[in-house]
């Protein structure tokens, strides 16, 4: 059976219009904070993005449920593929996500996607179950993580660009349930972007991507890091440690234990040598 693209005719006020490059490090993250999403503007090479798409090229892909159109490769840090496993420590992207965490950032997943000429656009979700899920087991249980997309072809309008509902990362309400699942909603916003930009996005955002209504393909490489205290709430399976010590030694620190958690069960009403200050929780962080 022939699969149908659903994209609705292009709606003008959808379509996101941020001036992405103007931004500093602070406005970044109150957008990310506040939105639910950041993107930064071609932060790849042309020559990186090449490189990176001919070694995704070579990896084996299988289709979706929903979808033969919409596939995916896991894992793609075991593979032979040296540019996308650099792409996992890139200094600039690393730099930014501990100023954001201000603490360790550790790698969860590095995932190819891969969205052919007829994706009918993927259900609006969010990344964070948590108290796990059958999709995205114990590690989305995590209490703080985000997922880097690094977009390796301009996302236009027909060629699956992000989608994203604004704020509903803060709503209380039980619209907001992270396990709820969505076909479309009347305020989602359409973000388009250049190759080689990365989207980042918080994982309890509700998003997802429009149709490809393109003859082309749309790749991107999914990376999610969390700060090293947001481990899940349950154990769960860790990195292979000879595949880790294969890693390369700039990329490696990020593949400490998934488990990691750095949490005071313990913790008492008034402990002592209580702290006076805390920059990061500052009403005016976003100021600097």
């Amino acid at each position: 059976m022939e699969e149908k693209a659903t994209l609705n005719p292009p709606a003008q006020h959808r379509l996101d219009k941020t001036d992405w490059g103007s931004m500093s490090d602070a406005q970044r993250i109150k957008h990310l904070e506040i939105e639910g999403f950041v993107v930064l503007p071609e932060i790849l090479s042309k020559d990186q993005v090449k490189a990176i798409k001919k070694e995704l090229a070579a990896l084996p892909t299988i289709g979706t449920d929903y979808s033969e159109n919409q596939r995916s490769c896991k894992d793609v840090q075991w593979t032979n593929s040296p540019a996308c496993i650099d792409l996992i420590a890139l200094p600039a992207m690393v730099k930014f996500l501990e100023k954001l965490f201000g603490d360790e950032v550790l790698c969860t997943s590095c995932v190819y996607a891969l969205s052919r000429p007829g994706h009918p656009g993927i259900a609006i979700h969010t990344d964070a179950q948590p108290y796990g899920s059958q999709i995205f087991g114990m590690q989305a249980s995590s209490p703080r993580l985000v997922r880097v997309l690094y977009y390796l072809d301009d996302l236009t309008p027909e060629r699956s660009p992000l989608k994203v509902i604004p704020h509903s990362h803060l709503s209380l309400h039980v619209d907001a349930n992270p396990y709820n699942r969505y076909l479309s909603h009347p305020e989602e916003v359409m973000v388009t972007c250049k190759a080689g930009s990365a989207a980042i996005i918080n994982q309890t955002i509700f998003h997802a991507n429009f149709p490809n209504e393109s003859k082309e393909d749309r790749e991107l490489l999914a990376i999610a890091y969390r700060p090293a205290w947001a481990g899940p709430i349950a154990e769960i399976p860790d990195w292979p440690a000879d595949k880790v010590a294969n890693l390369p030694a700039h990329v490696r620190p990020l593949f400490k234990s998934l488990n990691t958690r750095k949490i005071d069960f313990n913790v008492a009403n008034r402990p002592a040598n209580m702290a006076t200050s805390a920059p990061g929780i500052n009403p005016s962080r976003w100021d600097g």
